[in-house]
């Protein structure tokens, strides 16, 4: 009887679903929901990064999603073995004592503090500088130190302080937190106790402090000293937690009638979508995996023996297991790469929206085909321009952090700037200045990584950006000035998620062997340009002098306002 599983990857936008043979990775249906409430930019406030979901979009994707790849391929349920959940991360959101999330309650329904706190949401800033404060200075173990020596606004505890001081009401309701992760695969698990409910070792690494040296979390003391709400709550969370090879249960009886399947199928234990996606993309030892979309993820994987009781400065942390049990999986990225290019885009769309739109010359349906035309082409004619740009060209110096940098060193009080521009300067001129600055980005993180050991020979590319940009992968191999090669796949988090899901249910042995069977092949490479490198490198110590400049600026004004309290 041939076996098939099922990955389910949770992006920032949309969640998809993909049904895989287990013998060769063959993908036999896929199926994409976009978030709707998200869509229409509900819970959320930009200005104030504040970005909030609702978890109807999630658990509304999850039924449709995976019930039609169920009925589009033909396979018999019994044959289905298994599902893995991966999602963003971190994103947590608050449930009560059954596990329901508060805002599926009436009373929290439009209560943006009680929905799920999407990874780029930075409404927590100053909860993250006082967690740091405290781990350099109570005295105690420094809880921070395998995650890069920085605890980020990005993440769980961080996130929670925030909201207990922000809104009495949820502090008080919210009997525990999950990882957005960890909350689905509860959902689906025949499973239902949260003492007992398996917590993922991905999650709770990288994001919560997680180690095994320390007995799991944070100690009571050390989280009491950042409010006693804190302290309080690590009692309802959890002591160990367990790799995506795991069982996290059976898939219970509600939802296997809602999706058409049996209670059979196993639940495996979940965990982040940049993750997935390393093993979905064939992950080795001194590979580069970057997860590139609206932000990127930077996955490596090491043997213990390499990194033993080093600590690699400024990333997302290290933790044993997170990506391949038994080898170390180290992570970094940046907080916008895609999301740089797609500001520049609403910028400018401005007057297609707000003028075009809301003109009487023509009738609705020309207003359309025009507001179609420059969303579907816009991109794709500023690279066309950008790509005749000689280098010899003066183009502006911009910067990456729109929303902070993530790494190396998260800084997310950091703002995004751009120099250099004159009268001359063009549209393309400041898209090239972009794609330049989401590079030398990347550049940052590479050469972190190497200043504190850790060898890099290849760099593997998946994701949006890099299947349908060569301009930018071709810059990228320019900046990094190594070869890129790009993953065939469109869905490779989903697709890791599966060969998760396959090892769990007992097909392969190890997530090794079952991602050299299942993972998927390179459709792309890109070489460094001989003749450009050396460019590059220029404009690099361009990019520096800015960044350098801009940080300093910051941390100046935020001395003045410090002293003038």
């Amino acid at each position: 009887m041939k076996k098939y599983v099922i990955g389910l990857d949770y992006g920032t936008d949309s969640v998809r679903a993909v049904l895989i043979d287990t013998e060769n990775g063959a993908e036999l249906a896929t199926s994409v929901s976009y978030y709707q409430r998200w869509k229409e930019g509900k819970f959320c406030k930009p200005e104030e990064n504040q970005f909030r979901q609702h978890p109807l979009d999630h658990i509304e994707g999850l039924e449709k999603t995976i019930s039609t790849v169920v009925k589009e391929s033909g396979v018999a349920p019994e044959n289905i073995v298994s599902i893995c959940i991966d999602t963003t991360g971190s994103s947590p959101l608050p449930v009560n004592k059954e596990g329901i999330a508060l805002s599926l309650l009436p009373e929290f329904s439009e209560n943006p503090n009680a929905m799920m706190v999407l990874w780029k949401d930075h409404t927590s800033i100053n909860e993250a500088e006082e967690i740091n404060h405290l781990a350099r200075n109570w005295g105690g173990e420094d809880y921070t130190k395998f995650e890069g020596g920085i605890y980020s606004s990005e993440w769980f505890w961080a996130k929670i302080l925030h909201i207990n001081r922000e809104d009495e009401t949820v502090k008080n309701a919210a009997y525990s937190w999950m990882e957005h992760c960890d909350y689905l695969t509860f959902l689906l698990s025949d499973n239902q106790d949260l003492a007992t409910f398996k917590r993922s070792r991905c999650a709770g690494g990288h994001k919560a402090m997680w180690h095994e040296s320390w007995d799991g979390l944070p100690s009571k003391e050390f989280l009491g000293q950042l409010d006693s709400s804190l302290a309080e709550l690590r009692d309802r969370l959890y002591e160990k937690t367990y790799t995506s090879d795991e069982i996290a249960g059976n898939l219970n009886e509600e939802w296997a009638t809602k999706l058409g399947l049996t209670t059979n199928t196993v639940i495996a234990v979940g965990t982040f979508d940049a993750h997935s996606g390393a093993v979905g993309a064939k992950v080795e030892e001194n590979t580069l995996i970057r997860i590139m979309g609206t932000s990127t993820c930077d996955i490596m994987v090491a043997p213990k023996e390499i990194i033993g009781d080093n600590t690699v400065k400024g990333i997302c942390g290290q933790v044993d297991g997170s990506v391949i049990p038994g080898l170390m999986g180290l992570e970094a990225g940046q907080s916008a790469f895609g999301d740089v290019l797609a500001w520049y885009k609403d910028i400018l769309t401005w007057p297609t929206h707000n003028i075009l739109m809301s003109s009487n010359v023509i009738d609705d349906n020309q207003k359309q085909l025009l507001k179609d035309e420059i969303e579907n082409n816009l991109i794709r004619n500023l690279t066309l321009e950008a790509e005749k740009i000689p280098l010899s060209e003066v183009v502006p110096v911009a910067l990456d952090w729109i929303n902070g940098r993530r790494t190396p060193d998260a800084n997310q009080e950091l703002k995004m700037a751009i120099s250099n521009l004159s009268l001359g300067t063009k549209a393309p001129h400041i898209f090239k200045a972009l794609v330049n600055a989401i590079c030398f980005g990347a550049k940052k993180i590479v050469d972190r990584f190497e200043e504190e050991g850790v060898k890099i020979e290849k760099v593997i590319g998946i994701g949006g950006v890099a299947r349908k940009s060569p301009f930018i992968m071709q810059t990228l191999a320019n900046v990094l000035n190594m070869p890129i090669v790009v993953a065939e796949s469109d869905q490779a988090p989903a697709l890791g998620a599966a060969i998760y899901a396959a090892v769990a249910a007992g097909i392969y042995p190890t997530v090794q062997e079952a991602s050299q069977k299942m993972g998927s092949d390179f459709e792309a490479e890109y070489f460094p340009q001989v003749e450009k490198v050396e460019k590059y490198a220029e404009f690099m110590k361009q990019y520096q002098i800015l960044a350098d400049f801009t940080e300093n600026n910051i941390k100046s004004k935020k001395k003045l306002t410090v002293d003038s309290l």
